[in-house]
């Protein structure tokens, strides 16, 4: 778990994601999220996946292959 600050951004509010999430959930800017608030102020968090994972083929071995 990480605790992250609230930030000013334009006239609105956001947070910043952890790089290790990021990277884990193979996130992109431009990338959706469904926030839910329930009845005890619980947020969740859903990211919609609108794109597809690539592969990176390369003769010189595995420097461009990502890991599924």
């Amino acid at each position: 778990m990480a605790t992250q600050k609230i930030l000013k951004v334009g006239n609105s509010l956001g947070i910043t994601l952890p790089a290790n999430i990021v990277k884990g959930l193979s996130l992109r800017p431009g990338d959706q999220v469904e926030v839910n608030q329930d009845l005890n102020n619980i947020l969740t968090f859903t990211f919609v996946d609108n794109h597809q994972l690539t592969l990176g083929l390369s003769s010189k071995g595995n420097r461009n292959k990502k890991s599924l």
